[in-house]
């Protein structure tokens, strides 16, 4: 039973990159799979969740350590990106009915969840334990423990967790705006703030935790008030 185990930390050893990279390359693989081939939701869901736990699981870069430095501060700036989120959609009505956010280049505002599942809380629920625990962990070991410090040396294990270079700070936030498509305004904005949040806290676990509180947050909102349409 160790050899699997052995040709996984040498696969660390030789590709120090991976264990950033495979788990949102798996999840991007995931959205695209179900967008051509639709699977039943009852079982897809949690299929998908469970997956990449596990994925993540052995992906975990080992000095990366689960240790939040902020916890309450963290919690309070994951609501304010929540608010800020929907702000824009709350206070103006038809506000991302414009050219800006639905075009060929960011595509347009549509809600992934079908119909007939938007009363199935099985689903729902599985919907969000992948919003709340496996995009947060996903999107900030590729985001800002990995590609943040890429940008800034190639060689990038010998560059501390949170260093700042403007090209890796505004390239990162852009990025991860476009990857928001139509809501890709609020996405740069978030980007901005988690990034800053990196290089203040110089910690991972920090950045994962405001991204799930914020997920969270959504989650909720999306649930309560039927806005199914950021479930992109």
């Amino acid at each position: 039973m160790r050899l699997p185990f052995k040709a996984l930390a040498d696969g660390k050893a030789a590709y120090p990159s991976a264990p950033y990279v495979i788990p949102f390359a798996a999840f991007l693989l995931f959205l695209v799979l179900s967008d051509r081939a639709p699977a039943n939701p009852v079982w897809e869901s949690p299929a998908r969740v469970i997956a990449m736990g596990v994925i993540c699981f052995y992906c975990w870069p080992q000095h990366c350590k689960l240790q939040v430095v902020a916890p309450v501060a963290g919690v309070v700036l994951g609501i304010a990106v929540f608010i800020l989120w929907i702000a824009p959609d709350v206070l103006i009505p038809g506000y991302r009915n414009s050219v800006l956010f639905q075009n060929r280049f960011v595509g347009q505002v549509h809600s992934s969840i079908s119909s007939a599942t938007l009363q199935s809380w099985w689903v729902l629920g599985w919907r969000s334990i992948r919003a709340i625990v496996i995009v947060p962990v996903v999107e900030e070991l590729f985001w800002r423990a990995w590609l943040m410090r890429w940008l800034i040396r190639p060689d990038f294990e010998s560059v501390p967790l949170g260093s700042y270079s403007a090209a890796s700070f505004f390239i990162v936030a852009v990025l991860f705006g476009l990857e928001h498509g139509p809501y890709w305004d609020v996405g740069l904005l978030t980007g901005f703030i988690y990034n800053w949040w990196m290089i203040r806290t110089k910690s991972l676990a920090d950045c994962i935790l405001v991204h799930g509180v914020t997920n969270a947050c959504l989650c909720g909102y999306v649930i309560w008030a039927g806005q199914w349409q950021y479930w992109q």
